[in-house]
């Protein structure tokens, strides 16, 4: 999280087909009078032609592909919430643990995918349903605030993807752990840091946004552990609280691994240099395998599809999937990198090069020739 202001609170929609963020200061398509450049681009056509090859999938679906899918799949979370809480009731270990097995992935599911999808407008094509999804799941189930959260993913991160002091993920990175503490240790707190970091960026909204980001937060936490007490029987404050951070701690391990996994150590440019989003996007991002587990629980455009969903940010997980055989096709049929990769390579490449990729500031990557 990018402790950065949202002007205005504001929140930036991205489309399908394509968006291209504002020029950056001293961005070569920019004259000394600030004006953009119109003069057409290889580059340019590269991205529009693979826009219109997505579009016409994207127009060909229906309903069920661009939306139903992945509401499906939040839905079937929330109707497992019951079970989870019950199993929590029994007092012999193997439904216990299936209890926190269920509720730990039905919370990730609901605050990684839930949120991602929901800061991206993803869930439905309506601006005004968009804004309530996006309340309920940034800041009622993940305990952060909405224009916080858009601002420094949608517009930071997926603006200026791996662009040096912008969207380059150093906001992940914290050189003071060693490897082993900061890959194994450290994302138990998460639970922990995530409302920290958001109650330190209430400063930065309006007050009426503020206050409502801590009415959600409380409600939250609060029905979370009334479920324990009254539905589980848990008897107190302390055992509710460490089931709470047990549970909300389930798949914390995989997701700071791939959010590190997926950006950082790959090529970095640049504010003044940075290339065209299509050369940007595909050398800067990377896929993981499929994974039925994270697939489920952080949905295709931040596994197995991630270089899809940076191209074509407001597409939902399932569209991202649907539309991956036509990017992957057409970057490797123009000769740009598809950057693929499985998690256990990552996972050894990031112990091996810490103290380069995760310390030390990352070297600047030139691409002679595109420009």
């Amino acid at each position: 999280h990018r402790a950065t202001t949202a002007p205005g609170g504001s929140r930036t929609d991205v489309v399908a087909e394509g968006w291209e963020p504002g020029p950056a200061l001293g961005d070569p398509d920019v004259t000394p009078g600030g004006a953009p450049q119109r003069a057409w681009k290889p580059e340019e056509a590269l991205m529009t032609e693979l826009s219109d090859l997505v579009q016409k999938v994207v127009k060909s679906s229906s309903w069920w592909e661009r939306h139903g899918v992945d509401i499906s799949i939040l839905a079937c979370s929330f109707l497992l919430l019951p079970a989870g809480f019950l199993c929590l009731r029994s007092a012999q270990a193997i439904p216990f643990l299936v209890g926190i097995l269920i509720l730990g992935v039905v919370h990730h599911t609901l605050t990684v995918k839930g949120s991602h999808l929901a800061s991206h407008n993803a869930l439905t094509e309506s601006k005004s349903w968009g804004k309530v999804w996006a309340i309920f799941f940034i800041e009622l189930c993940s305990a952060f605030t909405v224009e916080q959260a858009t601002y420094n993913h949608v517009k930071i991160h997926h603006g200026y993807t791996n662009i040096i002091g912008l969207g380059d993920s150093s906001t992940w990175k914290l050189p003071f752990l060693n490897r082993y503490i900061y890959m194994f240790i450290a994302p138990l707190a998460v639970p922990i840091l995530t409302p920290l970091v958001a109650l330190d960026l209430l400063r930065n909204v309006e007050w009426k946004a503020a206050l409502r980001t801590l009415c959600c937060m409380f409600l939250g936490f609060y029905c979370h552990y009334w479920l324990l007490l009254h539905v589980s029987g848990f008897q107190s404050l302390w055992s509710a609280l460490l089931c709470m951070l047990l549970t909300r701690s389930l798949l914390a391990h995989p997701y700071i691994h791939v959010n590190i996994f997926q950006h950082i150590g790959l090529p970095m440019f640049a504010a003044d240099r940075k290339p065209k989003r299509i050369h940007l996007m595909s050398q800067g991002v990377l896929n993981l395998p499929r994974n039925t587990l994270l697939d489920w629980s952080f949905g295709h455009s931040l596994i197995s599809c991630h270089v899809e969903h940076h191209l074509f940010p407001s597409l939902s997980d399932n569209m991202c999937l649907k539309i991956k055989p036509i990017v992957s096709q057409y970057l490797k049929q123009k000769k740009l990198p598809y950057n693929e990769d499985t998690y256990s390579s990552r996972l050894r490449l990031f112990l091996q090069r810490y103290e380069e990729l995760m310390v030390h500031a990352p070297p600047i990557t030139e691409l002679v020739g595109i420009q």
